[in-house]
């Protein structure tokens, strides 16, 4: 079994993931959320690298944080509707997309910067 993600804007000091999973090769880029009915609190899809999303397919509404290589919030997505295309991003390196609302309810911010770590969530601070 893959390391689970634990997503942590550390602007905040809060957690967004818990049990995030990594799409990072061209299998599981493409595959993507498909398969998800919906995204549970604690989940989500960190993709690398990634600078565009689409929702082509998708059957529930998520959130979408755009990261540039340092790990620091470039754009935010909230509440992305199936069969729909982000804009390009250029200066993103990745997505972490996410249940929708969690962007408001954590206060997630543009300059907000975030860590990734794999494996069960630890203390944030």
């Amino acid at each position: 079994m893959a390391d689970l993600l634990t997503a942590i804007n550390v602007t905040r000091g809060v957690s967004l993931t818990n049990c995030g999973r990594v799409a990072d090769n061209a299998f599981t880029r493409l595959v993507g959320l498909l398969r998800d009915k919906t995204l549970e609190e604690g989940d989500g899809l960190w993709i690398l690298p990634c600078n565009s999303i689409h929702s082509f397919g998708m059957r529930f509404v998520f959130d979408a944080i755009f990261l540039d290589k340092n790990l620091r919030v470039v754009h935010l997505m909230r509440e992305m509707k199936p069969w729909r295309i982000s804009k390009l991003v250029f200066s993103a390196h990745s997505v972490l997309e996410l249940p929708a609302g969690l962007i408001a309810q954590t206060a997630t911010e543009l300059g907000d910067q975030f860590e990734m770590r794999k494996g069960p969530l630890q203390s944030v601070r």
